[in-house]
């Protein structure tokens, strides 16, 4: 028998920025959390990051470089007035 190797799952690029932004969070609300209690806070923090990284993706597709003007159409531009 020969052995194979176990590799650890890749985490997705979009899971480690949840996670991420998710640690964040928790860090900075934690004094909140005697007062929502440690499971609350987990859960609104959890929809929190789903939330602010959906919007990180879609920004980041809108944020393409715009396309460049034919010489024809930037003559056709400067003409028109």
């Amino acid at each position: 028998m020969s052995q194979q190797e176990t590799a650890a799952p890749t985490v997705s690029q979009k899971k480690q920025v949840r996670k991420d932004i998710a640690d964040k969070l928790a860090g900075a609300l934690s004094e909140y959390k005697q007062e929502l209690g440690e499971k609350k806070l987990a859960i609104h923090v959890k929809k929190v990051s789903k939330l602010i990284s959906r919007d990180l993706e879609k920004s980041g597709k809108k944020q393409k470089a715009p396309k460049k003007a034919s010489p024809k159409e930037a003559g056709k531009k400067a003409v028109k007035k």
